[in-house]
């Protein structure tokens, strides 16, 4: 392969749907941190925390499902095998020490420990979405929205699923479940890792971009079926009593559409087309950004002075002269990024999207009690199911929209989809006693939640090159954690044990809308300031777009994105 401006590429590589459907099976995997409702009452009851202790343990579940710094920098330099192993690794270890907790074997657990427990087990997450995002975004260079929609909204939907076991097959156990944590999904990874893998299509071999198209829409089709069977299932699940045979049976149905995605490969072994040529490909493709003649602005600004490298005579040798500064769109180093307005911009209007997000998924069964909701699974998939819609369609929709003759900036949709939780947030604080409207809200929120990490996702990938892109994506990752770490840890816990002191004179539970009123408020201003945050962002950007989407075509990036 070819360094610098260009990509070589060898033919005859193997197409990359099968990794992408082993994908699918892996991002359920790695879905697990949003099982953390379903047993953390129990860790509250078993160890008597209160509230904020709670909270504060949600905190080390976003800690360690988004501090995959690690995972990013060894992904250019590791296959992603070996990030599923440390992954498989990290989610044995960790949830085989909560189900012991929880179980009872080990007694009095410090505090900071269990903390770190629930950091450890949920950095699994990391791991896995590192190893199939990165490679898959590698792999599908020119739908990169398209995909990271895909991949993101099936962990949302992972939710779904584990809420399907919890209560259909573990008889809503949370020590089954922390044990079905422990083994079960590493056993996942370690029959998968095989098949994640890079590949690179040669550019004369690639497919009919109609033929592309037809075979991500079948993906998102199967993806939605299982989305809406999950939560259907979910509902009924909880309505009535079903035998134990009926929820295997359901079970089984959900393995058989994660593996329809296999139906590409399939099809593409038994029914061979030869390879549409629409004209000659050279082997050295050209860089990722060639602006129109006179339109160099459209790729960079004065932000981004033109330094040109060239061979400067010095005694015997030559040396290089420093090279010019990367233009958005191409290949940044780590500390070039960091110093970019972009690169916070974009951090901040994140940081907002997922941490108030994040907030209403951590308290959710405080939520759903305060609301006078008994069975407080359904909210849980309702938010899946929002959380799996906004991650699939956000992906979709900024596609569809950037590739426009109108070259609508993805982070106008943070913008849009942050102005919607503003006002879920103000529904929720003022009405949240009535119960459709906690449903409608609940759903909402998880909708313009799963939008923030579609559309991030792209963004910083179109912005900062796909060279680093795993270190990026994981640096801005961050925003979660530390917005629930603010939102979540500081304001609600504070607010929720203040308003259940007040209620029973030091209880440690919270009936009524009074329980978050201000806190959804407070979250609701902050919403108000992510989408301010996404305008100015969107507006500064607009001319990469110009230059990487005008025409609604779409240059195959530079090789230092590829392996």
């Amino acid at each position: 392969m070819a360094s610098g401006g260009g990509v070589r590429v060898k033919a005859g590589t193997r197409p990359p749907w099968v990794g992408l459907a082993a994908a699918a099976w892996v991002q359920m995997a790695a879905g697990n941190a949003y099982a953390f409702p379903l047993y953390s009452p129990a860790l509250k009851s078993a160890l008597g925390y209160t509230q904020q202790q709670l909270a504060m343990l949600g905190v080390a579940k976003d800690a360690g499902e988004n501090f995959g710094v690690v995972a990013g920098v060894l992904c250019n330099s590791c296959p992603p095998w070996v990030l599923l192993l440390v992954g498989a690794a990290f989610c044995f270890v960790g949830y085989g020490a909560l189900w012991l907790a929880v179980g009872g074997a080990v007694v009095a657990m410090p505090y900071w420990l269990l903390w770190i427990v629930v950091a450890i087990a949920t950095n699994s997450s990391a791991w896995f979405l590192t190893a199939v995002l990165v490679t898959n975004m590698r792999n599908f260079p020119l739908r990169r929205g398209v995909v990271a929609g895909l991949l993101k909204g099936y962990i949302a939907v992972s939710a779904a699923l584990f809420t399907q076991i919890f209560s259909g097959v573990l008889h809503r156990s949370p020590t089954g479940l922390l044990l079905l944590l422990a083994a079960g999904l590493p056993a996942v990874c370690l029959a998968t890792m095989y098949f994640v893998r890079p590949c690179t299509p040669a550019p004369a071999l690639i497919d009919d971009a109609v033929q592309v198209d037809g075979h991500f829409a079948f993906t998102q089709a199967v993806s939605v079926v299982l989305a809406a069977y999950l939560v259907a299932t979910t509902v009924v699940g909880n309505a009535v009593r079903l035998p134990d045979a009926t929820g295997y049976a359901l079970l089984a149905v959900t393995a058989l559409l994660l593996l329809a995605p296999l139906a590409i490969p399939v099809r593409m072994t038994l029914f061979r087309t030869g390879p549409r040529r629409r004209r000659q490909q050279q082997q050295e493709e050209e860089p990722l950004l060639t602006p129109p003649p006179g339109d160099d602005a459209a790729a960079g600004d004065e932000d981004y002075p033109d330094e040109v490298g060239v061979p400067l005579a010095e005694g015997e040798g030559a040396v290089r002269a420093k090279r010019r500064r990367p233009r958005r769109g191409e290949d940044f180093e780590f500390g070039e990024a960091l110093v970019k307005a972009d690169f916070w911009l974009l951090f901040v209007g994140y940081f907002v999207g997922v941490g108030t997000g994040v907030t209403v998924l951590n308290n959710l069964a405080q939520i759903g009690v305060a609301a006078g909701i008994g069975d407080t699974t359904v909210l849980l998939s309702l938010f899946s199911l929002g959380n799996f819609l906004g991650r699939l369609g956000g992906g979709a929709v900024s596609e569809k929209f950037v590739r426009s003759t109108l070259l609508v900036p993805r982070p106008i949709w943070m913008a849009l989809t942050q102005t919607v939780l503003a006002v879920a947030y103000l529904s929720l604080a003022y009405a949240l006693g009535a119960p459709a409207v906690a449903h409608a809200c609940t759903a909402a929120v998880g909708l313009c939640y799963g939008v923030q990490f579609s559309v991030m996702i792209p963004t910083a990938s179109e912005l900062f090159g796909l060279r680093n892109f795993g270190l990026f994506y994981n640096l801005i990752s961050l925003a979660n954690p530390l917005g629930g770490a603010l939102f979540s840890g500081e304001l609600v816990g504070r607010l929720y044990d203040a308003e259940a002191e007040r209620q029973s004179g030091g209880g440690s539970e919270c009936l009524g809308p009074g329980c978050f009123r201000v806190a959804f408020v407070a979250l609701a201003g902050a919403c108000a300031l992510g989408t301010a945050v996404s305008l100015v962002l969107a507006a500064r950007i607009r001319p990469v777009y110009r230059a990487l989407y005008s025409g609604g075509s779409f240059r195959l990036p530079n090789a230092s994105q590829q392996h």
